[in-house]
C-alpha cells in the first residue's frame, strides 16, 4: 500500500507540471521546451532557500517567480527578437543548466535535514506526526492542487483568460479585437513555466534533494499527462473538465510508471517507457477511429 501511497504523492505533485504543459502546448499552441530547464530551476531556488533556513512558503513561491522569469525570456526571445519557438525554449533551457548549477553552487542539494512545506502542517497540526511522509506529503500535495485547480479555471474564464485562450485558437482574431498577441504569450509561458516549477519545487522537497539533471524528460513526462487526460476524457470538452483530465493524466501516468517499476522493469529503461507510453496515447484516438469505421 505504501509503494502506491508513494506513487499518488507524486502524481499530485506533478498536476502543476501537466497544467503548466497544457497550457503552452495546447491553450497558446507554443512548441516551449523550457520546462525540461525550468522544473530544475523551481526546485534548485528551493533547495537553495530552504537550506538558508527560509520559510518553506517562501521559498515556493520564489521558485514559482523563477519558473515565472524563466517562461518570460522564451517569451520574450520569441516575439520581442523573432526567434522560433522551439528555438527560443532550446535557448533558455540549455542556460539554465549552468543557472542552475550557480543557484545550488554544486550539482545537487540534500533536504533531509531542513524545513519543508510539511514542517508547518505538523505544527499546524500535531496529529499528523504519526503520518508516514507519503500521507503527509500527498495531502499537502492534493490541497495545492485542489487549490490551482479551481485558481486555474476561474483565471481562464476571466476576461484576461478568454484572451490568453484565442491567442492559440484564432491569433487573427485576437489581433483584430485590439489585444497584444505578444504580451499575451509572454504572459501565457511566464504562468505556464511558474507552475512548472512549483512541481519542481514540491518534487525537490518530497524526495528530499535537488539534482541538476532531475529535469531531463521532463517535458515528455508533461505531455503524456496532458494526453493522457485527453484520451480519458468524454466528448464533452468544457474547461473544467480539460483541466480535470489533465490532472487525472499526471495521476494516471505515475501509476503506470510505479506499474511498470512494481513488475520489474529496469530503472534504466524508465525514459524509453514513458516515450512508449506517449507514442501509445498518441495512437489510441487513431486506432479507436479505425475501430469504429471498421464496426460500421
Amino acid at each position: 500500500m505504501g509503494f502506491w501511497i508513494a506513487a499518488l504523492t507524486q502524481g499530485f505533485a506533478f498536476v502543476a507540471l501537466a497544467w503548466g504543459v497544457y497550457l503552452s502546448a495546447r491553450v497558446l499552441r507554443f512548441a516551449d521546451i523550457t520546462p525540461d530547464g525550468s522544473f530544475t530551476f523551481g526546485a534548485a531556488v528551493a533547495a537553495a532557500l530552504l537550506v538558508q533556513d527560509t520559510h518553506p512558503l517562501i521559498a515556493t513561491a520564489v521558485a514559482v517567480a523563477a519558473g515565472m522569469l524563466a517562461g518570460y525570456v522564451t517569451g520574450v526571445l520569441h516575439t520581442r527578437l523573432g526567434v522560433s519557438d522551439l528555438l527560443s525554449g532550446i535557448l533558455v533551457m540549455t542556460a539554465l543548466y549552468s543557472v542552475n548549477l550557480h543557484v545550488m553552487g554544486r550539482s545537487n542539494i540534500s533536504l533531509l535535514d531542513t524545513k519543508t512545506l510539511a514542517t508547518p502542517v505538523l505544527t499546524l497540526f500535531p496529529a499528523t506526526a504519526s503520518w508516514p511522509d507519503d500521507v503527509t506529503f500527498g495531502a499537502i500535495f492534493l490541497g495545492v492542487a485542489l487549490l490551482l485547480g479551481s485558481l486555474l479555471t476561474w483565471y481562464l474564464r476571466t476576461d484576461f483568460g478568454i484572451a490568453l485562450r484565442s491567442v492559440g485558437d484564432n491569433p487573427a482574431m485576437i489581433t483584430a479585437q485590439g489585444v497584444d498577441r505578444r504580451r499575451m504569450i509572454e504572459l501565457g509561458l511566464a504562468l505556464a513555466n511558474g507552475l512548472v516549477a512549483l512541481s519542481g519545487a514540491l518534487i525537490a522537497q518530497y524526495q528530499g534533494f535537488a539534482d541538476v539533471a532531475m529535469g531531463v524528460g521532463t517535458l515528455v513526462a508533461g505531455m503524456a499527462a496532458v494526453i493522457l487526460g485527453e484520451t480519458l476524457r468524454a466528448r464533452g470538452r468544457s474547461l473544467l473538465l480539460t483541466i480535470l483530465m489533465v490532472a487525472a493524466g499526471a495521476l494516471v501516468f505515475r501509476l503506470l510508471v510505479a506499474l511498470a517499476l512494481r513488475v520489474g522493469l529496469n530503472p534504466i529503461d524508465l525514459k524509453l517507457m514513458t516515450a512508449v507510453f506517449v507514442l501509445g496515447a498518441l495512437a489510441l484516438p487513431r486506432l479507436r477511429r479505425r475501430a469504429a469505421v471498421t464496426v460500421r
